[in-house]
């Protein structure tokens, strides 16, 4: 437990990403308190809490990233816990927000799975959400409940900006739904945008059809929010090195790698793939072109801001500027 301007506070991480709860932890220099998750032999959950929390505000460190129904249940059943417990509120860091691409009805009779997650988070008891690069901002509106949803664009631009020192860049949008976040990065970048317009048969299948903007001759940067198996991402690759382009690198906020992603990004044209920790990557993930920034430092500081009751827009400048020019 940690008292900070005379609030009680105890910081929980649960079992989806147990090395950025330990650097939240750091940032925060407030210690992860003991909750036991077990699992019986039916495949049920239960939390045990090892010490009180009554009259505590308490921080939740999970992200509901694969297996995502389990994480999803762990975080639930720790909600109730703690309000059942007498906890004086409950704040969920969640860095990576499960189920955030079914935000919408792309077709009849289909679920919009956001909302729903939304929905349970908010029965347990959870009165706050701290999230980073939602897919869709307009998750925010599923909840009834203070959301904060952080970009992780500015991180990753230091990166190119102070360790790469890249010239003559251009950023890629890899479709037309990611201009927006791509805007932004290069506008940190101070770099010109193109995009590029492809067509997706069926879900994680991507196919390109055009280019739009000038890439002869320049580096590449592509950004997106997640990249799931990274068919979209190496076939936009490709289709940038052959319409001109010198090299191709490829930020994201989210690691999902699923199936062989990780073999296409290791045999594709792609220099380097940069991505943050809201995702745990296991060793079977890991790669020489694949290089994780730790998104630690701003949740870390915004915990202590929100009990500060101090404004927290301005942290990840802050942070990461203080720490790529070290």
């Amino acid at each position: 437990m940690s008292i900070i301007e005379g609030k009680k506070i105890k910081l929980f991480a649960l079992s989806s990403n147990k090395s950025l709860a330990a650097e939240i932890s750091k940032a925060a220099n407030i210690p992860i308190s003991t909750a036991d998750v077990v699992r019986f032999a039916d495949g049920e959950i239960s939390v045990n809490i090892e010490e009180s929390v009554r009259g505590h505000d308490c921080f939740v460190i999970q992200s509901t990233s694969a297996p995502a129904n389990e994480h999803v249940m762990e975080l639930l059943i720790m909600a109730d816990a703690l309000k059942r417990a007498s906890a004086k509120t409950i704040t969920v860091l969640m860095p990576y927000y499960g189920y955030s691409r079914q935000d919408r009805k792309a077709k009849s009779r289909q679920p919009i799975t956001a909302k729903l997650i939304a929905d349970m988070l908010q029965v347990a008891g959870v009165n706050r959400v701290i999230c980073i690069d939602l897919h869709a901002a307009q998750i925010q509106g599923f909840f009834n409940i203070p959301i904060d949803n952080f970009p992780a664009a500015p991180l990753l631009a230091d990166y190119f900006n102070y360790r790469k020192k890249l010239k003559n860049v251009v950023v890629v949008s890899p479709d037309h739904g990611g201009v927006t976040r791509a805007r932004v990065f290069a506008k940190i970048l101070d770099a010109p945008l193109a995009i590029i317009d492809k067509r997706r048969p069926e879900p994680n299948k991507a196919e390109v059809q055009n280019l739009i903007g000038d890439v002869q001759g320049k580096i590449c940067i592509m950004v997106d929010d997640i990249i799931d198996t990274a068919g979209t991402l190496v076939a936009g690759a490709q289709a940038l090195i052959d319409a001109g382009a010198t090299k191709v690198y490829a930020a994201a906020t989210h690691a999902v790698f699923s199936g062989s992603a990780i073999e296409r990004i290791n045999n594709s044209v792609i220099s380097e793939v940069v991505v943050t920790d809201t995702i745990d990557l296991p060793w079977d993930k890991k790669s020489p072109k694949i290089k994780q920034l730790s998104i630690g430092p701003l949740l870390g500081q915004s915990i202590l801001h929100i009990v500060k009751d101090e404004p927290i827009s301005q942290i990840f400048d802050q942070i990461t500027h203080s720490e790529n020019n070290q």
